[in-house]
């Protein structure tokens, strides 16, 4: 017997289920959509204390999307860089807090990666050998993943420096940072070059540290950036210049940070930042050197 009423639940049902997967697909396409333009809104934006207390909020509402969008991989690494970039930005937290930060955005970063390639999955338990078996068989398919990564554990070893342990791992995200540069010189107008300097400048010379390998690194950076990403000449001052008592090189980076505009697409933020921590920087040179 034909029953109406029937035939309209499922239609109803139907309806449903279309709707669901259409929403599930419209809140991935949001959520990654989100990362990317948040992502964008914050790097070309010239007040690092308004971004910088704007981060949490951010953070909190980049979690709850993934509640419901657990294996965005784009959404898991954006939220892992947002995690970093806080702590890098702020001053104002301690280690341990900065330690837990870092701990988060590497756990994000792993996660992130192994969704794009299963290879990734746990990578930072394998054992040398077969770490770098696995990533010798990446391509540039799998660069922003790799180098997602790498920058997630080269943030964690920074924030974790005091501790042995974590610097040990520095071996391994060198080798991820030197197969970047294998894959692609120039990515990211040489960040990783940068990475590998600030790395690289870790260990003092007498503990066995290579400065000269650093101070590649960072011109290798300074030349692949064109002068647009001030941060790298801060960095170069902080980490190399002032390990070294180099004062004349020390006061021209930092020179050059604060007498170059830094209204730079993608880079206004951390220029800004960078300009206010040179200020910073040379005002304690004196005490310093």
């Amino acid at each position: 017997m034909f029953d109406p009423n029937a035939l309209i639940r499922k239609g109803v049902l139907i309806s449903l289920f279309l709707f669901l997967n259409s929403c599930s697909y419209l809140t991935s396409s949001f959520t990654a959509d989100f990362g990317r333009n948040l992502k964008s809104a914050m790097l070309n934006h010239n007040d690092p204390q308004m971004v910088t207390e704007a981060i949490p909020a951010y953070l909190l509402l980049q979690e709850s999307l993934l509640v419901s969008d657990p294996d965005n991989e784009d959404l898991l690494m954006s939220t892992a860089n947002l995690y970093s970039s806080y702590s890098t930005l702020t001053d104002k937290l301690d280690s341990e807090r900065k330690q837990r930060l870092s701990q988060k955005a590497f756990e994000l970063s792993l996660h992130s990666a192994c969704l794009h390639k299963q290879d990734f999955c746990a990578l930072n338990e394998k054992n040398y050998d077969d770490f770098t078996q696995i990533v010798n068989q990446s391509d540039l398919a799998d660069l922003d993943s790799l180098y997602g990564l790498g920058k997630g554990w080269a943030n964690w070893v920074q924030a974790n420096k005091a501790d042995w342990n974590a610097v040990a791992q520095l071996a391994q995200v060198k080798y991820i940072m030197n197969y970047v540069i294998s894959l692609k010189d120039d990515y990211k107008n040489g960040e990783a070059y940068l990475y590998m300097g600030v790395m690289e400048s870790i260990i003092p010379p007498a503990l066995g540290g290579k400065p000269e390998v650093a101070k590649h690194n960072f011109e290798k950076a300074l030349q692949l950036s064109d002068n647009k990403n001030l941060m790298v000449h801060l960095l170069y001052a902080r980490h190399y210049a002032r390990m070294l008592f180099n004062r004349k090189l020390h006061d021209a980076l930092l020179n050059t940070v604060i007498n170059t505009p830094a209204d730079q697409q993608g880079y206004t933020l951390s220029n800004t930042l960078a300009k206010q921590q040179a200020k910073k920087l040379l005002q304690s040179a004196d005490d310093y050197f």
